[in-house]
């Protein structure tokens, strides 16, 4: 669960820290306050887009930090797959925006968004103002089905794509390779030609590099012997000036006085040794240069070699590695150009094939779609008859489509709310208060199979009040007792039920305007649902109702909620 969230210097808030509790927590405060903010530091901290507008005027940078408690065993596998480890339990997460940069930590190392995206995905999921609109889109629907059914239908999803993948593949392949008769004879015949002039050149592994050694040897052999000779002289023995002369006189120096002193025998052992080489290295260049012999016809072969394949590189590829590759690419496609008729049909049965494939995987998926679909149907009315719908009829409606890479089913939410009347799809009948509390359902029903430990609903009491207000605060309560729940709300029905309730008000401090947020004692969450109960006057009798609803809420959470 989230324990802990720290901001600082984003919009209003100049610094603060909330210390969450299990179960359903309740933010509260006057519209403007800042509640928005807070939601979106927790977005921020999970990915979330980042401008440098963020960043309070009088500070240089922005700070937001997330504090997680992991207690499922599962969430920790697949945090380990992510290489991130929880230490102690506990899963840091860190944002820091300075100007156009933001630096992004997990657990105090640095990481990309795309890794911060998926931890955060794993530990909590964040239902906005407005993402029960979505809801109308068909492509979502779908997604929240997959979503359900995952177990089995993740793997079949997987199973379509490469299916799909395969065949789009044979697809353009065989229609790339269609070609009239005269088209392939005009192909063979340049195909016939490249290969021609590769197969004459007889390219060997290696070849080019060894001929460039070869080269560059005969071309700056004037230079080589020059050198060589210089060096000769400087460590030969016929210059009195040459080093080997020079070693060998001090060597009989050394040799005269050796057996006087013991110490210098070491000394004397060490010249001679010198000698040795020296005199080894003579040999060796005075070998070197009595061998060496320019071969004017070799040069002149190695260079138009060298010619032949610099052309061949220039046409086919960067070496001779690529140029034979390119060859054995153009071999394999006139042979299959030469048996065009043969290979054609060949195509095509494998196409058939994979389309065969296709096709079973996709009735797989459409078969665990449909047998998912009627347990989320079955839940999702008891859901909603939870949460005040007196009459609901939900039911999820298949039609076939073309075969993609999810399938080739399309689906649509239908519902009636009204006796008597017929489904219709959502968007033409549901209202924007009901979007929310079918969201509501579907969020409860999909937690339950991700086990994500907390859950953040934004005003999810969007276009609804009295006795349904009361449903959905029950619903949320009762959510609160499997998993942690942040809730941001003006309904006091919601927010008396709250485990732990939090204020966030807006103040200033001669020009400057900040937000903070506290969490409140039960003496201060009553005057706080009095507030959202009785509006700017607060009297006694507002007072009364406020505590007869914060202990009412107290035990029906203690009985009802709990059996």
């Amino acid at each position: 669960m989230l324990v802990n969230l720290h901001v600082k210097n984003l919009a209003l808030i100049r610094e603060e820290e909330v210390e969450f509790e299990p179960g359903l927590n309740i933010l509260t405060g006057e519209t403007g306050a800042g509640k928005s903010i807070l939601l979106g530091s927790v977005q921020l901290a999970l990915g979330g887009k980042m401008s440098r507008e963020m960043i309070r005027e009088d500070a240089d940078y922005a700070l937001v930090e997330l504090t997680f408690q992991v207690e499922d065993p599962r969430i920790y596998r697949e945090l380990e797959a992510l290489d991130v480890h929880p230490e102690e339990g506990q899963v840091w997460l860190s944002r820091r925006l300075a100007g156009k940069r933001s630096t992004n930590r997990i657990n105090g190392e640095a990481c990309t968004l795309a890794q911060m995206k998926a931890v955060g995905a794993l530990l909590l999921d964040i239902h906005g103002q407005h993402e029960h609109q979505s809801l109308l889109d068909r492509k979502r629907q779908l997604d929240i089905l997959d979503e359900y059914g995952k177990e089995k239908i993740a793997p079949v999803q997987q199973n379509v794509r490469a299916a799909y993948l395969g065949y789009q593949k044979l697809y353009k392949q065989l229609n790339g390779d269609q070609m009239d008769e005269v088209q392939r004879k005009r192909e063979i015949s340049f195909l016939e030609f490249e290969l021609k002039e590769l197969k004459e050149a007889n390219l060997q592994p290696g070849e080019d590099e060894e001929l460039e050694k070869q080269y560059r040897k005969l071309s700056n052999g004037k230079r080589i012997l020059e050198t060589l000779d210089q060096v000769h002289t400087c460590t030969g023995y016929d210059d009195p000036g040459g080093a080997g002369e020079r070693l060998g006189q001090a060597l009989r120096l050394l040799n005269s006085v050796s057996d006087l002193d013991e110490a210098l025998l070491p000394m004397e052992e060490m010249l001679t040794d010198l000698d040795g080489l020296l005199n080894d290295l003579n040999r060796e260049l005075t070998d070197y240069l009595s061998e060496w012999e320019f071969d004017e016809e070799e040069y002149y072969n190695i260079e138009k070699r060298l010619d032949l394949i610099n052309h061949l590189k220039a046409k086919y590829g960067n070496s001779v590695g690529e140029i034979q590759e390119y060859q054995k690419k153009q071999e394999e496609r006139l042979q299959r150009l030469q048996s065009y008729g043969e290979y054609k049909q060949e195509l095509e049965q494998k196409l058939l094939e994979q389309k065969k494939r296709l096709a079973q995987q996709c009735q797989l998926l459409t078969r665990y779609r449909k047998e998912y679909a009627g347990q989320l149907e079955k839940q999702v009315q008891e859901q909603l008859t939870d949460l005040n719908f007196l009459h609901v009829d939900f039911a999820i409606e298949f039609t076939s489509q073309g075969y993609t890479s999810n399938g080739a089913d399309q689906v649509v939410f239908m519902i009636s709310t009204n006796p008597g009347e017929p489904r219709k799809a959502f968007g033409k009948v549901v209202s924007g208060g009901e979007l929310s509390r079918i969201m509501l359902a579907l969020k409860t029903l999909l937690a339950d199979k991700d086990q994500i430990e907390t859950l953040i609903f934004d005003e999810i009491d969007t276009g609804i009040s009295g006795r349904t207000a009361q449903k959905v605060s029950e619903k949320l309560a009762y959510i609160g007792r499997q998993r942690q729940v942040i809730c941001i709300t003006h309904l006091p029905q919601i927010a008396s039920m709250a485990d732990a309730h939090y204020s966030i008000e807006k103040k200033q401090q001669g020009t400057d305007t900040f937000t903070s947020i506290r969490l409140l004692d039960d003496a201060d969450s009553v005057k706080e649902l009095a507030r959202l109960l009785g509006g700017a006057e607060i009297t006694e009798r507002v007072l009364e109702s406020a505590r007869e609803m914060k202990d009412l809420a107290g035990q029906q959470k203690n009985s009802r909620l709990k059996s």
